[in-house]
């Protein structure tokens, strides 16, 4: 098998602060490799050591086959990076940015100039392409941000959250992008802390809090892990749910939760959804809702963590990576 990047026991500290504590990462070439965490979990740390922009203070990575401390020029060669939030030029036009990106790279005039026009095309810019990119919407100037990534023709890409803020609408078409670099043979490492994201682009994930993975897998054998289905029950008078919730947890144990007037609990025996049924009968409860679904990567994530994959609270890390 094949890996266009390969990490193990990467350690990285700011001062008192260890940002990754041992990582160990693996993406299969021309796949997508899922890396989730909350705010300060060590994503963007990772990203930054293997794109060179970080030496690690410990452990050793592989990119296309080259040390990223070693070879750090032969990486870079290869390699291309989306941040957080879009770098580019706004005074510049959308053309001029990727044309400068592509002089930056050492394409001579004319081939900068076909490159620039074509990315703009690819990415559906083509029409806003003299326009300068602080007139740009936020999903155009995400479009425009992996485009300038793009211009060298990297063969692993780094996206480190690249749809943050975006709308629905924006994010599907970043997806969609997405789909198609991989279909044409790129390897793809996306950070990203909304569950639904790697859901739908991941063929393989890790999963990091606190500086560690702590859980690795395909979508679905994550899902596995904590239990294959869930079951929901809605009762149909809302002063019920707390009895509900009682009888639910007197079979599903401890793991059973109640939010927005839902009743959930994992599903780990076949004998689990008609055990409740017979209570719900016996006494004598109606419900609008029972049915079972197949567990979400958010709830692999708490079952794992403990708490959910998005934090609203800034860590020492978020504040010392803002500065690097």
């Amino acid at each position: 098998m094949s890996y266009a990047i390969q990490a193990e026991g990467l350690v990285k500290s700011f001062k008192e602060t260890t940002a990754l504590a041992g990582v160990d990462l693996a993406a299969r070439s021309g796949t997508v490799l899922g890396v989730l965490g909350p705010n300060g979990a060590g994503k963007t740390t990772a990203v930054r050591v293997l794109a060179t922009l970080l030496r690690p203070d410990a452990g050793r990575a592989l990119v296309g086959g080259h040390d990223v401390v070693r070879e750090a020029g032969a990486v870079r060669a290869l390699v291309g990076l989306t941040g957080q939030y879009a770098a580019v030029d706004e005074m510049l036009t959308g053309h001029e940015n990727l044309l400068l990106i592509a002089r930056l790279l050492g394409l001579p005039r004319r081939e900068a100039r076909a490159r620039a026009t074509r990315l703009l095309e690819e990415f559906r810019l083509a029409d806003a392409g003299g326009r300068a990119a602080k007139t740009y919407s936020g999903g155009m100037r995400r479009r425009l941000d992996l485009a300038a990534s793009l211009v060298g023709r990297p063969r692993v890409l780094f996206l480190d959250e690249p749809t943050t803020g975006l709308d629905p609408h924006s994010r599907n078409e970043l997806w969609d992008i997405v789909r198609g670099l991989v279909g044409d043979g790129t390897t793809v490492l996306l950070t990203t802390q909304y569950l639904e994201e790697a859901d739908q682009l991941a063929d393989d994930i890790a999963v990091i809090d606190r500086g560690r993975v702590i859980a690795e897998g395909t979508p679905d054998g994550l899902k596995e892990q904590v239990g294959g289905q869930v079951l929901q029950v809605r009762p149909m008078a809302a002063q019920q749910l707390e009895k509900v919730h009682a009888m639910v947890s007197a079979v599903a144990g401890p793991a059973t939760k109640t939010e927005s007037g839902l009743v959930t609990a994992p599903v780990n025996d076949p004998e689990l959804m008609p055990a409740v049924v017979r209570r719900l009968d016996e006494a004598g409860v109606r419900v609008s809702e029972l049915t079972l679904r197949r567990s979400s990567l958010d709830e692999v994530f708490l079952s794992l963590t403990g708490h959910r994959a998005v934090e609203e609270t800034t860590t020492d890390e978020d504040k010392t990576e803002a500065l690097v």
